[in-house]
């Protein structure tokens, strides 16, 4: 059973189908040292990034399967057709409670963290009429139907999708290089257009000779095939080439003695062959086109001999593929730059597409640039209105200081003060002829009028 070299290596066999798929994504290391630096064992493996944006997801769920026995067992005789089929995902419910309960959480937290990338999208565009139930369903990595328990169908549903998506990561792969490559050709010829005349035949003339450099190397042999084999046999690994044997090579190049040479032990074939095109110190050598040439030299060894197309080769698939004509009287290997990547359409409709893109941006950038200004303009009026009832407030306060009327407090409101008379009539009484008050309980006696005395 397939066991993978990107996961770690403690962790058991799972899920063969999209095992195989996680073999094919490209890992960013460098592959020319993969012979040599061998794996320590009880040493931790980083996990690359799949590029799925459920990646987290799946390989937790991987981690947890990997701990029950009963499914662990029941894989290791299943095929791959039976796992596709959806049969092994019936095994689910066989397993252990505590597996059960932690695929439950998990799932769980994926529908969570769905929801909040539902919001956040929904949010940025201010659309409050948001129907989560409906935008899970875009998610085909789960049964958003039944958000709180993980079932046979999620399981299922995990394995196609996830199958799927990687199957067409090369094909991506490819559409983003042959744009890169028109990106590549566009800027050239909008620099062109920069120079005068002179300038232009001159840098003309050092794109050609670079072209010319860069397509002057050694023969490049055709992958899979016995020279090219008897070449990594003789110069990476040392040995005699009248001696090459295919099964001895099968064995020497199984880096994790597996059983299978995966994807990524393929492309570590290769490296002595893309030397001959490609040295990171030539200008005109592309790092970027050598990973293409990499992937395409790939490809063409498993459509030769990846016989059941399960992206991995036994050594009875190396074997049979060394005994055809191919093997022996192989077809010269065009490298990229002997190949057109894109016509001159392609191109013009790429430049449109471009233009397009920057027309966009440039609206959207005179909008924001009026957005701006009104919003300057709305200040400036806001700042004038504010200097303009300060000094109205201001003016009132001086004519009622000429009035004599009472000053403004400072949130502009009238100090009151009360007259004289009202001040006397709420004093306190004293006694005649003295300014001491009334001690506590003596109640003053009424003032006498002398006119009222009776002899």
């Amino acid at each position: 059973m397939k066991r993978l070299s990107v996961l770690p290596q403690q962790c058991l066999v799972l899920m063969t189908c999209l095992l195989m798929a996680l073999e094919a994504v490209p890992i960013d290391i460098d592959k020319t040292k993969v012979k040599a630096e061998g794996h320590v064992e009880g040493e931790k493996v980083e996990n690359p990034d799949t590029g799925l944006y459920y990646d987290e997801y799946l390989r937790q769920v991987i981690d947890v399967l990997e701990t029950d026995k009963h499914f662990r067992e029941k894989l290791q005789t299943a095929d791959i057709e039976e796992i596709k089929s959806g049969k092994l995902s019936r095994e689910l419910d066989l397993v252990s409670h505590h597996v059960r309960t932690r695929l439950d959480e998990l799932k769980r937290q994926e529908v969570a963290r769905l929801r909040m990338l539902i919001k956040a999208k929904m949010d940025s565009v201010q659309d409050t009429g948001i129907d989560h139930q409906a935008l899970l369903k875009q998610f085909e990595h789960l049964n958003h139907q039944n958000p709180d328990t993980f079932e046979p169908k999620d399981l299922d549903m995990l394995i196609k999708a996830a199958t799927s998506d990687l199957e067409n990561y090369d094909k991506t792969r490819h559409e983003e290089f042959k744009k890169y490559e028109m990106m590549k050709e566009h800027e050239r010829r909008e620099y062109l257009k920069t120079l005068d005349e002179e300038k232009r035949k001159k840098e003309e003339s050092k794109f050609e000779e670079m072209k010319k450099k860069h397509g002057d190397h050694p023969k490049v042999h055709h992958p899979g095939s016995k020279d090219q084999l008897k070449e990594v046999w003789e110069e990476a690994d040392g040995l005699d080439p009248n001696e090459f044997d295919p099964k001895t090579f099968f064995k020497l190049h199984d880096v994790n003695n597996d059983g299978f040479l995966d994807e990524q032990e393929l492309e570590a074939l290769f490296t002595k062959e893309l030397e001959k095109v490609y040295d990171p110190k030539n200008e005109e050598d592309d790092m970027v086109e050598m990973e293409e040439e990499r992937l395409r030299m790939r490809e063409h060894v498993m459509n030769e001999v990846d016989i059941n197309k399960d992206r991995l080769v036994t050594l009875e698939e190396f074997l049979r593929a060394t005994e055809k004509k191919e093997f022996l009287e192989p077809d010269s290997w065009e490298t990229l730059d002997q190949q057109q990547l894109f016509t001159e359409d392609e191109l013009k409709e790429f430049e449109n597409h471009i233009s397009q893109q920057e027309d966009e941006l440039r609206k959207k950038a005179e909008e924001l640039e009026k957005q701006k200004e009104e919003l300057q303009r709305q200040h400036d009026q806001l700042q004038a209105q504010k200097q303009e009832l300060q000094q109205v407030v201001k003016q009132m306060e001086q004519k009622k200081l000429q009035q004599g009327s009472p000053p403004a407090g400072p949130g502009g409101e009238l100090k009151i003060q009360p007259p004289a008379e009202h001040k006397a009539a709420n004093a306190p009484q004293h006694p005649a002829g003295g300014d001491q008050p009334l001690p506590p309980g003596h109640v003053q006696e009424p003032a006498v009028r002398t006119d009222q005395v009776h002899p």
